[in-house]
């Protein structure tokens, strides 16, 4: 499976995970850490983003702590359209995953 493809100029990521951090701050930051990594490697960045999917085990209690995290991260100047929904996620200990797509 690819973590990232481009096609007719747009870069569509996977939906990204992190398996690593304990609570749900770190998992959003090494996210989009990754998030960042793929986009680079595709020919992009966070500037170019268009859409972002974003799946919280509990959005009631998850989605201020994540919203404040991703707020710092995006390019203020180039907001994408975000779409945000509770999830039962694979694996018991994720909180989140997040999926991007950007121009190149």
């Amino acid at each position: 499976m690819a973590s990232a493809v481009v096609h007719n100029g747009i870069l569509t990521t996977m939906g990204v995970i992190d398996t690593t951090g304990g609570d749900l701050v770190s998992q959003t930051k090494n996210i989009l850490a990754h998030i960042d990594k793929l986009l680079a490697e595709g020919g992009t960045d966070k500037s170019k983003l268009l859409t972002a999917n974003i799946w919280l085990k509990d959005i009631q209690s998850g989605f201020g702590k994540m919203n404040e995290v991703w707020v710092d991260w995006i390019d203020a100047e180039n907001k994408p359209i975000r779409a945000c929904v509770q999830a039962d996620l694979a694996f018991s200990n994720l909180l989140i995953e997040i999926q991007v797509t950007a121009a190149v």
